[in-house]
């Protein structure tokens, strides 16, 4: 028997879903702190299943996978659907939104640190 090991949060029912698939897999549950942790790394892989949605009902669906995801980092962390609003309105007024439609495609180094994945030179994500 071939493993693939994912080492990843799952879903409640997806033992049930392998096992139904006559597969095995090894599952652990892990504690709160365990469970934070891996919550925000889950939001990351979800967001990138829509990279790779190619119709409206997969983009739809993977949507739905990141906030599910969001909704219980929201309920272990207690954080409020009001605490969201303040910080997207303080987000807005310090950075705008995206009607303009604007791509960076490099600036100078000024010292800003920021959280997206930098890109080198010759990656040309949306070539002129």
């Amino acid at each position: 028997m071939k493993k693939i090991y994912y080492q990843k949060l799952i879903r409640d029912n997806i033992p049930a879903n392998i096992k139904k698939a006559g597969a095995q897999g090894k599952f652990r549950k892990l504690n709160k702190k365990q469970f934070a942790t891996a919550l925000i790394r889950k939001v990351e892989e979800e967001a990138s299943g829509m990279q790779t949605a190619k119709t409206k009902k997969e983009l739809v669906s993977e949507m739905a996978d990141v906030l599910d995801v969001i909704e219980e980092i929201k309920k272990i962390k207690k954080i409020r659907n009001a605490d969201i609003a303040r910080a997207r309105k303080a987000n807005m007024k310090r950075k705008g939104g995206f009607k303009k439609r604007l791509y960076l495609v490099w600036s100078s180094d000024d010292g800003y640190k920021t959280n997206e994945k930098k890109y080198s030179k010759q990656v040309k994500a949306f070539p002129k």
